[in-house]
């Protein structure tokens, strides 16, 4: 442990796939895992050797509590975990490959978490000595209650002394462009790094990149340059992180991201990736990103760590980037060969 203590606040799903790349209609057979976007970042610190908290609430009975266990087979702290509620929500995922994209149905509406009550969390106490709070623009999606929570959280974590990061993470199947907009802006104004992808920032507040057009895979550096700009400028946060995905196929991405920490723009390499599960990726950037900024690293070791981590993770079945510091630090380094380590 590093003595750094991370809290993270979402909702834990079932994931529930057909075994390989097989279609949905096809599939006799769906393999279980868990996973969510801040269960993935509490995962990757966890791994990292951060005092990581996974804060939510999950059902009391049998599924719940393999969710629990998911996590804290990797060392999550999973006392946060408020019990309660029926069931836990699902997700299913059909893997894309070459020109056919990955589907993911949601089936999570009345799910522990999105009916919990302000009652069950203690936010002071749980972010008592903590050191970092990361949320995602997913939570507040589910619905109006969930966006209070995390206004709370957020005003808890800000009273507590706390940094904030929130990766935007807009999900079109969750709430409209409109709705997003009118409640990310208002939780922004307590976040210190804000996270986002290619097509986050244009989402939820109008913000695009010039020149940029992401299903054909064209990113324009200047562009984006003036997307971190914008969303400093509007919400004053200290940096801004934009993930650059340039995608030839469902199997082939090249992989880099920016960084702008107000003064200056920090572009990491780019990978090459042939992927084995795209999910988590963002995830695994964020924290990555978190965990580089905890230790320390100047902005450009930073933004190269991180997207070292989120490369890692591309590689890996499952939502979880299972990676030890030492093999994103070997891969930022420069060593990409993937040759057998005896």
């Amino acid at each position: 442990m590093t003595g750094k203590k991370v809290i993270t606040f979402g909702e834990l799903m079932l994931r529930l796939a057909p075994e390989g790349y097989q279609r949905f209609v096809q599939a006799d057979t769906l393999g279980a895992s868990f996973g969510g976007g801040e269960a993935n970042v509490c995962v990757s610190l966890a791994n990292y050797g951060f005092h990581s908290v996974f804060v939510s609430r999950l059902p009391s009975h049998e599924i719940g509590q393999a969710g629990v266990n998911s996590l804290r087979r990797y060392g999550v702290d999973v006392s946060c975990i408020a019990r309660g509620g029926e069931r836990v929500g699902i997700y299913y995922l059909e893997k894309g490959a070459s020109q056919r994209p990955s589907k993911v149905i949601y089936d999570r509406a009345g799910s522990a978490l999105s009916t919990a009550k302000s009652g069950d969390f203690c936010w002071k106490e749980i972010f008592s000595q903590a050191d970092w709070f990361h949320f995602t623009g997913i939570t507040p999606a589910l619905n109006d209650t969930l966006a209070d929570l995390c206004m709370m959280a957020c005003q808890a974590a800000k009273e507590a002394g706390v940094t904030i990061s929130c990766d935007l993470n807009y999900r079109n199947k969750l709430w409209s462009k409109e709705k997003a907009g009118r409640v990310m802006e208002n939780l922004c104004q307590y976040v210190d790094v804000c996270i986002a992808n290619e097509e986050d920032a244009s989402d939820i507040f109008g913000i695009r990149a010039a020149n940029t057009d992401v299903t054909a895979g064209t990113v324009n550096h200047e562009g984006y340059k003036d997307v971190a700009k914008q969303l400093k400028d509007r919400f004053g946060f200290s940096k801004v992180a934009i993930t650059l995905r340039e995608s030839i196929s469902a199997n082939d991405n090249d992989w880099s991201a920016m960084l702008y920490d107000g003064n200056n723009y920090y572009f990491s390499k780019k990978y090459h990736m042939h992927i084995v599960d795209r999910v988590g990726g963002g995830d695994s950037f964020g924290g990555g990103l978190i965990a580089g900024s905890l230790i320390g690293y100047p902005p450009q070791e930073l933004i190269d760590f991180a997207v070292a981590a989120s490369c890692l993770k591309h590689s890996i079945e499952g939502d979880f980037n299972l990676v030890s510091l030492d093999e994103v630090l070997k891969l930022a380094g420069g060593d990409a060969s993937g040759r057998v380590q005896r």
